[in-house]
């Protein structure tokens, strides 16, 4: 999937029925309030370079009341209305269709997302990281929460922002219209690489959406590989397994992000870098050089050049 076709935070460039009500209220007080400055240009020309009566006009009571006091009431009190009519309609599911809303669980840490598809395994759900598919045309609500400081989740072209508060789940109901790949990002700055911390959404046809939640129930798969197997034990031996988890191996850590399928995955490091053989290997050697302050150290000099090779091969083999 190419990513440079991606939707890249496009404000105005709805993909869902959420986002199309946002746009619609920022067009509107986009082009009102243009409107309203040109008018306010209008008379201040006239009463800088009006004639005595046009000024004394635009200085009267009558028209200080109307102009002044009536119409803002008027049109902010309309708005205000128009407003909290739309943050409720963001904040709650359309419930349009026969199924209902799927549910799809974010945790944010610092600085990368653990998304969890709750009831699509006996033993809990799909787990992966820094990457939400989604069904189009399907309801989804978002369940938000934190593992240490507030974050903020924000896809704009599918929902408004909702923040991840430690201890408290929030929800917001996203959904998409059509096919594509739309990108997220923390919108609450929560440490030295809150810029680094991006997520894409990808929308797919419930048929594809399905086949991927298939893939992703399997565990990771063995290998007769030599290539495939040094990376294997390279990974056990450098301690990979004490923070990652691979299901359908002996590794089951719980302080980074579930690896299992981390060779399907569109990109590295919260969307840092793009997923492939080469930037493995690169994130692996110099994690902290490319995203300084996150949690996974360095491992130049812990492994040796086929040993990175073959790990980020092994990697990237788990789709």
């Amino acid at each position: 999937m190419n990513l440079d076709s991606a939707n890249l935070q496009a404000v105005l460039s709805p993909a869902g029925p959420y986002a199309q009500s946002i746009a619609e209220l920022s067009w509107v007080l986009f082009v009102g309030g243009t409107v309203i400055f040109l008018i306010v240009g209008v008379f201040l020309a006239l009463a800088s370079f009006g004639g005595p009566a046009l000024r004394a006009h635009l200085g009267s009571r009558r028209f200080i009341l109307a102009g002044g006091v009536a119409f803002p009431v008027v049109v902010l009190s309309a708005l205000l209305v128009w407003t909290l009519g739309i943050n409720r309609a963001v904040s709650l599911p359309l419930g349009l269709g026969s199924e209902p809303p799927l549910r799809i669980q974010m945790i944010g840490y610092q600085f990368w997302w653990e998304v969890r598809y709750p009831g699509t395994m006996p033993d809990g759900g799909v787990v992966t990281a820094n990457e939400v598919r989604i069904p189009v045309g399907r309801d989804v609500v978002l369940e938000v929460t934190s593992a240490d400081v507030i974050h903020s989740v924000w896809i704009p072209a599918l929902n408004g922002k909702i923040d991840m508060i430690p201890g408290r789940w929030n929800t917001r109901p996203i959904r998409a219209d059509r096919p594509g790949v739309l990108r997220g990002q923390c919108a609450e700055f929560c440490g030295a690489q809150h810029a680094l911390m991006a997520f894409y959404v990808v929308a797919e046809t419930p048929p594809a959406f399905e086949a991927w939640l298939n893939r992703q129930r399997l565990p990771a798969p063995p290998t007769a590989d030599p290539v495939m197997a040094m990376g294997r034990a390279a990974f056990g031996a450098a301690g990979c397994g004490g923070c990652h988890k691979i299901r359908g191996t002996e590794w089951n850590g719980q302080i980074g992000p579930d690896l299992t399928h981390v060779g399907g995955r569109l990109s590295l490091a919260a969307g840092v870098l793009d997923n492939h053989r080469g930037t493995l290997a690169g994130w692996i050697a110099g994690a902290q050089d490319i995203k300084p302050g996150n949690r996974m150290p360095s491992f130049a000099t812990a492994l040796d050049g086929p040993e990175l090779r073959a790990m980020a091969a092994w990697l990237e083999s788990l789709k």
